[in-house]
């Protein structure tokens, strides 16, 4: 039996130890801070002595205290690090790329944790003769990322699985972690006292202490393996419940690149392969009223050889409240009408704008509308690598941005959905794909799915699609 192959030979960098106890991880809060600090310091002079006067945000928001933070929540992993990939996938055109090119580490690599505390978790799981039940397990990660980490291993019988295995302390300090990111921002400056991020913040916890249950992401897969049960497209992995436990999930190993390399791949191939990823968006929303709603690019692997996506990690599915729905559906409707006046009530209905910020600044708004509605709403197929109309937007909404009395934090429910649209309007563009959007949401809208119960939506769709 092979266990814990090269661990004796391993002396990468990327091997640290998980600070599991809340003051290590305050500290780490408190070590972060102090250096941004410093940054902000040196960088102010820097340019006070070339005859400059910096802006407060101009001293922040520097790749060197980018690479401060980054590095820090690497380290610390947990809730304080899929918080700042949250922020990594949402910045999208609004950061320098410099900025947004740093914190994008977030979204590919994490520390690993050192071969004593992955056997302490292992042996606190499984028992302290937990290797008898594999002929081999690799020692070195295949995959790491803010929860936990994935390592490869093979059954007596050659089965193959992939088992992701939650880093020590993770779970209970999400409600911390997440109060010590928001002290940060609110420390920084960089959000106005008045915004009330306390519902956002207490529905953040929510999510995240459901992600880091990972007998209720077991449930999850079963979910979507159901609801994608004979679709051409997609691998959902089955988990091995014998073996799972709630900090530990193994389910069967799917075979599959990084879906990054699929931007060497023919223009037709990128195109069909997003089409069915935003399609899948789609019938999230619209069929199922279910939604994994974490884009992060490691939750996606190609296979080249068949074509197919596999989907991993669903520990942030979760239902879309019906409400939230219809919101969206009246949006797209008058997106597609091409009506002005409903795509701004829907955009008040979902939580996108308010009342009072759509009075201060109409005309913008007007104008951005129309900016969009003219670029998306063209027939035939979208190309996500034109972005000849996002510069105007980002003007556009520079005056909005400045008013900080009119900041508005949407519903966290508009944000979740949001967020996965976006994500995969990122990885979209990421690979420079074209898809027929106009059409695929007239066909979603027109399918009456939206009428069939959930657990019937599936059927609903394949039969009137």
């Amino acid at each position: 039996m092979r266990v814990f192959a090269r661990t004796s030979r391993v002396t990468d960098s990327r091997y640290r130890k998980v600070p599991s106890a809340r003051l290590s991880r305050l500290a780490s809060f408190g070590q972060m801070a102090g250096g941004v600090a410093g940054g902000m310091l040196a960088e102010g002079v820097r340019r006070l002595a070339s005859g400059e006067r910096p802006r407060l945000s101009d001293l922040l928001l520097t790749p060197g205290n980018a690479m401060r933070v980054t590095d820090q929540l690497s380290r610390l992993r947990g809730a304080a690090m899929k918080l700042g990939q949250m922020i990594s996938m949402d910045a999208g055109d609004i950061l320098p790329g410099e900025l947004t090119a740093i914190l994008a580490q977030l979204r590919d690599t994490a520390h690993f944790m050192p071969a004593a505390q992955l056997n302490q978790v292992l042996a606190g799981e499984w028992g302290a003769d937990w290797r008898r039940q594999f002929a081999h397990f690799e020692a070195r990660p295949i995959a790491a990322a803010s929860i936990g980490q994935v390592h490869r291993a093979v059954l007596p019988d050659g089965q193959v699985l992939a088992v992701k295995v939650q880093y020590p302390g993770v779970a209970r300090s999400i409600d911390a972690d997440v109060d010590n990111v928001a002290s940060l921002l609110r420390l920084s400056g960089m959000l106005p006292d008045r915004l009330a991020i306390e519902p956002l913040l207490s529905e953040a916890k929510r999510q995240l202490h459901e992600e880091a249950d990972y007998v209720r992401e077991a449930e999850q897969m079963r979910r979507y393996r159901t609801m994608l049960a004979g679709d051409p497209f997609f691998v959902v992995p089955s988990p091995v419940d014998a073996l799972s436990r709630k900090q530990i999930l193994a389910m069967e190993f799917a075979p599959g690149e990084p879906i990054e390399t699929l931007q060497v791949a023919p223009q037709a191939v990128r195109d069909r392969t997003m089409t069915a990823l935003l399609g899948l968006v789609l019938r999230e929303l619209f069929a199922f009223g279910y939604m994994q709603t974490d884009p992060n690019f490691a939750n996606y692997r190609w296979q080249s050889d068949t074509g197919r996506i596999v989907l991993l990690d669903f520990g942030a599915a979760r239902a879309v409240p019906s409400k939230t729905v219809e919101a969206y559906r009246r949006l797209m409707r008058a997106g597609l009408a091409d009506d002005r006046d409903a795509v701004l009530s829907a955009l008040i209905e979902v939580g996108f704008i308010s009342t009072a910020t759509l009075q201060r600044h109409r005309r913008t708004i007007d104008d951005m509308v129309d900016l969009t509605l003219g670029r998306v709403g063209r027939p035939g197929a979208f190309d996500f690598s034109d972005r000849s109309f996002v510069g105007p937007l980002l003007r556009q909404s520079e005056t909005i941005i400045a008013d900080r009395g009119a900041w508005h934090v949407p519903p966290a429910n508009t944000l979740f959905v949001q967020r996965k649209i976006s994500g995969m309007a990122l990885l979209a563009i990421r690979m420079q794909a074209r898809a027929p959007l106009r059409d695929m949401v007239s066909d979603v809208l027109a399918a009456g799915c939206e009428q069939a119960p959930r657990e019937d939506a599936e059927a609903c769709y394949k039969s009137d699609a």
